[in-house]
């Protein structure tokens, strides 16, 4: 099956309060923004995992607040993660970066765990109803294993996950199945077991980290008509200016920081010397990647929200790309 979808697509996570806590109102102006500049269907990215479940709760206010009809809206939830309550100081499931969250989550999979996410996260919609479903992170929750006999059983349980979502998708409550997770080798062994609809590559492909192995496996799923769909181009804002890579603080007294600081410098020197916007960059680049038919962006504000949607549009030249290989800032044969 292949899906239809917009060049540019809202990830949802600043609306569950990922590195700063944004009022309803901020938020509801980030829904509009996006969708002054979007075609219907309006296509939104989201996880129970987004500030466990808040990000759910303001799509559907702040799409009620603009009186979207729930025809009009497209709603990826990526699920196996259930809001609980919290019962400690800070959230237990990812530390330090979500902020003024009032509720705590935790994995939730197999057939009944993934079916209660899915009824919960349409119920923190709130008259809004996810239409594409899929296995949020399987990649952490095998990871998770303790040993190979824990690491079995919990590729079992994310199979019966799967069983459960087609079954949704049988019976009429959701539209396509897929996957996102930041390892890729976690899609492709999955690829192999499930017959995806699409799948979100997270982290993975980026102008900063381009495995060739991984464009060879995106392709490989464009030609099995696999909906492919590029998130995290900014290796979780590096690329814009942030102190994260990839969800990790960047210290600049370890050789990684170090590295990764001094390959942002000159990027970012290289786009200023030919009059290119690294944020352009970095889109276009995530753009034309085997096999990526949409791309997932975020922001915190709505202007720069705005200015990020018109630049998935700006071409970069072909020279550029030839300098960023001279420069030793991009792999050869790319472009």
């Amino acid at each position: 099956m292949h899906v239809n979808l917009p060049k540019a697509i809202l990830g949802t996570s600043t609306l569950g309060n990922l590195y700063n806590a944004l009022t309803q109102e901020e938020k509801t102006a980030l829904i509009e923004a996006y969708i002054s500049l979007s075609d219907k269907p309006y296509f939104f990215d989201t996880a129970g995992k987004y500030g466990a479940g808040l990000a759910l709760e303001c799509i559907g206010k702040g799409l009620k607040e603009l009186s979207i009809a729930p025809e009009d809206v497209i709603i990826s939830n990526k699920l196996g993660w259930y809001r609980v309550p919290l019962t400690t100081p800070e959230p237990t499931f990812e530390k330090d970066i979500w902020k003024g969250i009032k509720h705590d989550a935790v994995q939730k999979l197999g057939y009944d765990g993934i079916l209660a996410c899915f009824e919960q996260g349409n119920q923190l919609l709130g008259g809004y109803d996810s239409r594409f479903v899929s296995v949020h992170d399987p990649d952490e929750y095998l990871a998770a294993a303790t040993d190979a006999s824990d690491e079995e059983k919990r590729y079992k349980e994310i199979l019966e996950a799967y069983r459960a979502l087609f079954d949704l998708k049988k019976s009429g409550k959701a539209d396509a199945v897929g996957v996102g997770a930041k390892s890729w080798r976690s899609i492709e062994r999955l690829s192999h077991d499930i017959d995806f609809d699409w799948v979100m590559i997270a982290n993975s492909m980026s102008v900063h980290s381009h495995p060739k192995e991984l464009a060879h496996f995106m392709k490989s799923l464009a030609d099995k008509n696999v909906t492919v769909i590029n998130s995290a181009v900014f290796n979780g804002g590096f690329l814009t200016g942030g102190n994260f890579y990839n969800y990790q603080f960047v210290d600049d007294t370890t050789k990684r920081g170090q590295d990764l600081l001094s390959w942002r410098e000159r990027f970012y020197e290289l786009c200023r010397k030919h009059g290119l916007s690294h944020v352009a960059v970095a889109l276009q680049f995530g753009l034309t990647a085997p096999g990526v038919q949409s791309i997932a962006i975020a922001a915190s504000k709505p202007e720069r929200l705005s200015a990020t949607v018109n630049m998935v549009n700006q071409p970069v030249p072909a020279d550029f790309w030839k300098a960023m290989v001279e420069a030793d800032l991009l792999e050869e044969g790319w472009f």
